[in-house]
């Protein structure tokens, strides 16, 4: 049987030798628009990976589209560049595309000289709190020509694709949307008279570029903002890019950076947005691409076979492992690192301007500065704890080809990425444990189980180097009464190794609390089947649905000493888990002190020096962890060399073990 993933297929006259298409995405790596090359390690690596078709980008129009981390296709001083780029995705057996976008209202004035963004309407965004210039027909007419003349330095630059955003807020989404277009001239107001525009772009691009060059247009399948565009009205834009503009596919995403609905995090089911694609699909008859959350092969084979897509877009899936198509196609899905979904080193970095890294793949962004190279001196390499740190720790000094062994004292790697994995949305965690463990077992590390690791076990192993990652244990805040019995540990809760009662307070309001409570929170609600179930039965009204899929059976309180819920979260995120918090029912205390545990519940200081008590059957600790490096002056006294890793060296997040362990094992 013929594995549809790998079907080739024609966009246009090119044909492309699978269905994985990298899409486009914000890495923050070019430099005053040129691609450098840290672009050009980061995009090689995903082409020798196996991808059909590398999207690159986005890239800008003009100097009010973007800003010096995208790349440039707006001068023709830019070209020589992008040949490189194009030159060394397709020598790599991938076909080769260019997004242009113009960011429109989400641009911020700081990167253009304090000159205020532009968009069809002066109206605020929510995402940069800056109110845009209204361009004036002029200006549209130029913005439409910039587009065109972009693209054909793509053309001249050797990729074999262009692709247009149409959505996520940016500029052309903005003319689409009632929310941000209130113009009473020709593009504004009418559905016909709101489609104007991203049509004169791919008309204009048509006319540069002529009729055998593949034109892609990115759109929204449902914007998710509130009077914005549903389904409806994109259904017919689709429609309309392709009987009118000439578009040879379409790549379906979701929602604007300002939806409340999370679109690319760990609470997204897989695939959850494929009914987007599908309804784009049944009305045109251009392929079509489907976005969002797709990170495994078996996901991907089962949306194009089921008539969903055509293509699967596969983004950070890509970033965790470039060599997933390679790895399905050749029998061995077994071995690919799989997107955890948690966006620290993707999207949070971009927040901070910072280029893309990523937490599954400590290479992600340093393709051409990590690599393992086989070490002259082989040496005996010991890693003590099997979590994150350790595993890659193992990992990376395995291939540099070292004779490594790795000691777990419990009974299963891991660590505490099974913790991460226990809240609600957030299994996706687990699933690294077990890449992890897998990449440890293709190797023939030896492992150790139900070890812990003393003087005599060293000895006995005689390394000569040591990485410890014994990772760190939950601290145990000095409060009056934490010795009763019914104080417990997030750990235990998370660990599904306590029970709790109905009324429940949780201390602290870090990342481990704010998820301990919305565990909590969810015990009794509707589970994804049952609703279903009852859903399509039509057993209960659909309100009564959905307050049985929110409203748990305990009562969670949750304090916090400082003015501040999730501090630890990335900001892509903590937005997500703090409405989480507010949809299900917990109660949140900040500027809260625990001053003593009572039979009762716990008596509670706030900041205006006012004391009371909160009723609770159980107190779940979750103020935070301490190291566990126990071994480290053992290890200094028998005189080996020691690299300390993750928690053991200080409590951070996964994305800091997984790196430090990285790094720890490379540099043995």
């Amino acid at each position: 049987m013929k594995d549809p993933l790998f079907e080739p297929i024609t966009m246009n006259h090119l044909r492309i030798k699978n269905r994985i298409y990298l899409p486009a995405m914000h890495l923050g790596m070019a430099d005053n628009f040129e691609v450098t090359d840290r672009i050009l390690g980061f995009y090689e690596e995903r082409a020798k990976g196996g991808a059909g078709m590398i999207t690159v980008g986005y890239a800008t129009i003009d100097e009010f589209s973007g800003n010096t981390l995208n790349i440039g296709a707006h001068k023709d001083e830019f070209i020589p560049g992008l040949k490189k780029l194009s030159d060394i995705i397709t020598s790599n057996g991938a076909r080769s595309c260019v997004q242009l976008n113009h960011a429109g209202r989400y641009n911020f004035s700081f990167f253009m000289n304090g000159n205020p963004p532009v968009a069809p309407s002066a109206i605020a965004s929510r995402m940069t709190r800056e109110t845009p210039r209204a361009l004036t027909i002029e200006e549209i007419e130029t913005t439409v020509e910039n587009f065109a003349k972009a693209a054909k330095r793509v053309k001249d630059a050797g990729y074999d694709a262009v692709e247009v955003l149409h959505g996520t807020g940016y500029l052309i989404s903005e003319f689409l949307s009632p929310l941000t277009n209130c113009r009473e001239d020709e593009y504004g107001g009418s559905f016909e008279n709101r489609i104007r525009f991203g049509l004169q772009v791919m008309e204009k691009i048509r006319d540069y570029v002529g009729s055998d060059f593949p034109l892609i247009v990115r759109m929204n399948g449902n914007d998710f903002m509130p009077d914005g565009q549903g389904r409806g009205e994109l259904r017919e834009y689709a429609k309309a890019l392709v009987e009118r503009a000439s578009v040879d596919a379409l790549c379906i995403n979701v929602g604007w950076h300002e939806a409340r609905v999370p679109q690319i995090t760990a609470a997204v089911p897989r695939g959850a947005f494929a009914y987007l694609s599908r309804g784009i699909k049944e009305v045109v008859d251009v392929p079509v691409i489907a976005s969002h959350r797709i990170n495994d092969p078996h996901t991907a084979r089962e949306m194009i076979a089921d008539d969903m897509c055509d293509m699967v877009a596969m983004g950070r899936s890509l970033i965790a492992d470039p060599h997933l198509p390679e790895k399905a196609k050749t029998g061995r899905e077994k071995e690919i690192i799989h997107c955890v979904a948690c966006a620290q080193g993707c999207f949070d970095n971009l927040f901070k301007l910072k280029h893309v890294e990523c937490l599954c793949n400590p290479v992600a962004g340093y393709e051409r500065e990590r690599t393992l190279t086989k070490s002259e001196t082989p040496k005996k390499v010991m890693v003590i704890g099997g979590g994150a740190a350790g595993m890659n720790a193992a990992i990376a000094a395995f291939d540099r080809g070292h004779s490594v062994s790795l000691y777990e004292k419990q009974d299963h790697l891991g660590g505490q990425l099974y913790l991460a994995a226990a809240p609600p949305g957030r299994a996706e965690f687990a699933e690294l444990a077990k890449d992890l463990e897998k990449q440890v077992s293709c190797r023939n590390i030896k492992v150790y189980l139900n070890h812990g690791v003393d003087e005599q076990t060293i000895r006995k192993e005689n390394p000569d180097h040591i990485i410890l990652a014994t990772g760190g244990k939950p601290m145990t805040p000095p409060v009056p009464g934490i010795e009763r019995s019914h104080v417990v540990q997030a750990w235990d809760v998370l660990g599904k190794k306590v029970y709790t009662g109905r009324r429940v307070v949780v201390v602290g309001g870090g990342a481990v609390g704010v998820e301990t409570a919305l565990l909590l929170a969810e015990k009794g609600t509707l589970s994804g089947e049952t609703l279903k179930f009852l859903m399509v039965n039509r057993a209960e009204d659909m309100e009564t649905l959905y307050d049985l899929s929110i409203k748990g059976t305990k009562k969670v309180v949750l304090i916090e000493m400082i003015d501040k819920i999730g501090k630890d979260f990335g900001k892509t995120t903590r937005w997500g888990m703090l409405q989480d918090v507010s949809r299900f029912g917990i109660e949140t205390r900040v500027a809260t002190k625990a001053v003593e545990i009572t039979n009762d519940g716990i008596r509670v200081e706030t900041g205006d020096n006012v004391v009371e008590e909160i009723g609770a059957d159980t107190i779940v600790i979750a103020a935070g962890a301490r190291p566990d490096n126990s071994l480290e002056s053992l290890i200094k006294e028998l005189q080996i060399a020691c690299s300390v890793v993750g928690d053991a060296k200080g409590i951070g997040q996964a994305f800091d073990a997984v790196h430090q362990g990285f790094m720890a094992g490379a540099e043995v």
